[in-house]
């Protein structure tokens, strides 16, 4: 490259026309190979962050569920931290607020309409956009986050209708149905994708006939790429999860019945994993960590981890073990070595399980099935049964050092994921969202 640079640089370029014309163009060549070319020695292993500031996708930064804030409060007082704000009437829903800036977004079905609320750091309402339709089949309510990108926000509604809307003000700014776009059919319970924005492009998983995972340009809606579909395969109620392992960009999720891998600059469909059950539901997103990534459902399969390998032409997997879990709506989170989750039938309480052996290390039955994040040493969890719990782990177990419950009400339904951001502790049940300090003191 710097030979052709110095071509065209010659003071006898004139007497070489002929070169002259070659150089530029070998120059501009090496130029879009240099910049196209995948850097893969450069690409190191591990998750990859959203560009934003703050908590502004689904499970955080890192969709991991893993807050990097220090400074917190070790231990809670009678009750609860303290209460910052709430906001009544966001509507019957399930989603998680995301938060950046000086914004809270989060939705909710209200009567007729699926409404993404703008919500400043007083819990006052900033705006308000209509989303299409609620969702009033089984279980009726707001399923998905919404994702931040660039001034933009990106959300997946209950019957397929994926949007882009100004963060300022609510303005639409485009919109399609996946569904039809990709000859897609609707699940039993909804779509319920927290979609991920990876640079230019919004990542959403229809499960058509037409494609399995897509890629749309996220300023304009267009189709970048597609991952050819699996045969009489759905999607299902999983969100993706971006990560670098041996040089590529990769793309985890389930559908209806596998857990699978694509590349995420081309769409190329790297593996599949059998992951079904009699109800085609899985939920929980997949974990990756040391370069595997683990599954999980309910009904029929237990939660295994599996190796990936690289092997010059594409990533094949390698099951390492299997464990006696089966998560639903809470995921899990993997720290230090230790993949803490909560199981669903078999043992409806939180466990902690060595990540290289599958071996369980120990059990807390003190709470139900839920989901929890991470922080400055803490699990924030919150159960389905609306008791919010700060939950400290130790070699030998989790110490309890702060509980309350959520709501008053009798509820088995309180799926919505924790959120912590700048010291405050977001909570949602169906039409409430409160905001709790949970700073440590000066």
């Amino acid at each position: 490259m710097r030979y052709y640079a110095r071509m065209i640089a010659s003071p006898d370029i004139r007497r070489h026309e002929g070169k002259w014309h070659a150089a530029c163009l070998a120059l501009v060549i090496c130029m879009l190979v240099t910049v196209a070319a995948p850097a893969a020695e450069t690409i190191a292993d591990g998750l990859i962050a959203s560009a934003e500031s703050g908590w502004p996708q689904w499970r955080g930064p890192r969709r991991d569920g893993i807050s990097d804030e220090k400074g917190l409060l070790g231990a809670w007082p009678k009750g609860g931290p303290s209460l910052r704000w709430k906001f009544d009437g966001l509507g019957i829903g399930w989603s998680s607020p995301i938060v950046v800036g000086d914004r809270v977004y989060i939705t909710g079905d209200v009567n007729e309409d699926l409404v993404l609320w703008a919500l400043d750091h007083e819990g006052r309402v900033q705006w308000r956009a209509r989303h299409g339709a609620a969702w009033t089949g089984s279980y009726p309510g707001s399923r998905a986050s919404c994702a931040y990108s660039g001034g933009r926000l990106y959300l997946l509604n209950a019957h397929g209708r994926l949007a882009c809307f100004d963060a300022a003000d609510g303005t639409e700014i485009w919109a399609t149905d996946v569904l039809k776009r990709f000859n897609a059919e609707n699940i039993t319970w909804a779509m319920s994708e927290c979609l991920l924005v990876d640079g230019p492009r919004v990542i959403v998983t229809p499960g058509g006939k037409n494609a399995l995972v897509a890629a749309l340009d996220k300023q304009t809606g267009e189709t970048v790429w597609t991952t050819p579909p699996i045969e009489d395969e759905l999607a299902s109620y999983s969100s993706p999860l971006l990560f670098a392992h041996a040089g590529r960009r990769i793309i985890a999720n389930c559908s209806s019945r596998h857990g699978f891998g694509v590349d995420a600059d081309t769409g190329e469909l790297l593996w599949t994993v059998p992951l079904s059950n009699r109800y085609l539901v899985n939920v929980a997103m997949p974990i990756y960590g040391s370069g595997s990534v683990f599954y999980v459902t309910s009904y029929a399969e237990d939660g295994r981890r599996y190796r990936l390998m690289a092997d010059g032409r594409g990533i094949t997997v390698q099951h390492l073990w299997t464990a006696p879990i089966d998560t639903v709506t809470g995921s899990g989170v993997l720290v230090d070595g230790v993949l803490y989750i909560s199981g669903y039938q078999k043992a409806k309480w939180w466990l902690a399980f060595d990540w290289e052996t599958g071996t369980m290390k120990y059990e807390h039955k003190g709470l139900r099935t839920g989901a929890a994040i991470y922080a400055d040493g803490r699990l924030y969890v919150l159960d389905e049964r609306g008791a919010a719990a700060l939950l400290k782990p130790a070699p030998d177990g989790f110490e309890t050092t702060g509980q309350f419950q959520l709501t008053s009400e009798r509820v088995r339904d309180a799926w919505a994921h924790p959120v912590l951001l700048d010291g405050r502790l977001y909570l949602r049940y169906h039409d409430t969202l409160w905001c709790y300090d949970v700073k440590r003191p000066e």
